[in-house]
């Protein structure tokens, strides 16, 4: 259910978020969390989380605008750790398959995400523990 002023238009990205997650905070907190990790393994996490910014924050207005929502947190957790499942998804990891290869020893893009996804799951699964711990069970 929209909780915004009846004039805001729910078009876009963001619209069809809210109209997706309806009145259910913990859902769509895990499903931004979850999702922002699957994203920044693939897209780097810096262009990603600048273009989700304004969605959440139009996500963040319509659930009541408080400036510590849980949605920022999963924004900031699912793009900063998700980065960690691919050579790609974080400039930190790119930077480090060139210092490696630079001292002769290469690590494969497939050798990076092998380990790269079971650090993202783990630290993903750590995070939305927390984030229902901290905004939802405890709260």
């Amino acid at each position: 259910m929209h909780r915004g002023p009846p004039w805001r238009c729910r078009c876009g990205l963001a619209g069809h978020l809210a109209d997706i997650i309806g009145g259910a905070q913990l859902g769509g907190t895990m499903l931004l969390l979850g999702g922002s990790a699957v994203l920044s393994g693939i897209v780097d996490n810096i262009p990603y989380v600048a273009t989700m910014a304004p969605i959440t924050s139009e996500l963040v207005t319509d659930m009541g605008g408080d400036p510590d929502h849980v949605m920022w947190w999963a924004l900031a957790l699912g793009a900063d750790l998700g980065g960690n499942a691919t050579a790609i998804g974080a400039s930190a990891s790119v930077v480090v398959l060139g210092i490696a290869e630079r001292n002769r020893h290469p690590i494969g893009f497939w050798q990076f995400t092998r380990y790269g996804l079971v650090v993202t799951a783990v630290t993903i699964a750590i995070s939305a523990v927390y984030l229902w711990l901290r905004y939802f069970a405890l709260a």
